[in-house]
């Protein structure tokens, strides 16, 4: 059962990291925003990375950051959260 709920973890963290990775090229192609493919890219990655750039904009950093680091904080988080669950539920 451990394994089962690991696993399942593990394939909602790939899903996550493969529309992350995907809006992060879409970001970078001025494609039209109202595409269907972009707008699902885009719900499905906002609730995410929304309150880590609320966080970074809190951050003595501030507004004037040039580039986005959410995407890679949130990468960050989730390899944390995977192998926090590996250690609880297979060791």
């Amino acid at each position: 059962m451990n394994i089962l709920i690991f696993q399942s973890f593990s394939i909602l963290v790939k899903f996550i990291e493969f529309v992350i990775l995907i809006r992060v090229i879409l970001s970078w192609i001025p494609l039209d925003r109202n595409n269907l493919i972009v707008k699902i890219i885009y719900a499905l990655s906002e609730p995410l990375l929304y309150p880590i750039r609320q966080m970074l904009k809190k951050s003595p950093l501030g507004d004037g950051m040039m580039l986005d680091f959410s995407p890679i904080i949130l990468m960050f988080i989730l390899i944390f959260l995977q192998r926090i669950l590996a250690a609880f539920l297979l060791y």
